[in-house]
C-alpha cells in the first residue's frame, strides 16, 4: 500500500465555493476524474473521512499517478491511499511552495529549469497553464528525484 499526503484545505472545491465541512464523496470524485477526461476504468475510490483510497488496476501507472493527483488536490482530501502500489512504487510527487514555480521546481527535481514543460505535460489536464499553480498543489514529477 502507498500512502500520499496532500494539504487537506486546499485544492479544488468540488462543492461551487467553500463549503464549510463538505467532505468530497466517492462519487464526485469520479465525476471530476471524468470532467478531467481521465480514464478511472477498474479504479475504485473509497472516501473515509479526509482520505481517499485507490483500488483496483488503472490503465497504466500514469494514469493511476494521475488520478492520485486528481482525487487528492480536492479541497477535504489529506490522504491519498492506494490498495496496491505497484503501478505507483516510481511515483515522484512534490508539493509547491509558496513562490514556487515550474521553471524552480524542474531546476530542484530534474536538474534543468528549461525542463518544465515536461512537469506541465506530465500534470494533464489538471494544470491548464503553467503559471496556474498554488501553494499546497501537489504535482507528478516525470522521472524525477523527490
Amino acid at each position: 500500500m502507498g500512502l500520499f499526503n496532500f494539504v487537506k484545505n486546499a485544492g479544488k472545491s468540488l462543492f461551487g465555493g467553500k463549503a464549510e465541512a463538505a467532505e468530497p464523496t466517492a462519487e464526485a470524485l469520479q465525476s471530476e476524474l471524468k470532467d478531467l477526461g481521465l480514464d478511472a476504468t477498474g479504479v475504485d475510490l473509497k472516501v473515509e473521512g479526509g482520505k481517499v483510497v485507490v483500488g483496483g488496476k488503472a490503465v497504466d501507472a500514469e494514469t493511476k499517478e494521475k488520478i492520485i493527483l486528481a482525487v487528492g488536490n480536492v479541497e477535504g482530501v489529506g490522504e491519498v491511499e492506494t490498495t496496491d502500489d505497484a503501478d505507483t512504487a516510481e511515483a515522484v510527487f512534490h508539493t509547491v511552495e509558496k513562490g514556487d514555480t515550474l521553471s524552480a521546481i524542474a531546476k530542484k527535481t530534474l536538474g534543468d529549469a528549461n525542463a518544465y514543460p515536461k512537469i506541465f505535460e506530465a500534470n494533464k489536464p489538471m494544470l491548464t497553464h503553467p503559471d496556474k499553480i498554488y501553494p499546497g498543489q501537489v504535482l507528478r514529477i516525470p522521472g524525477g528525484k523527490a
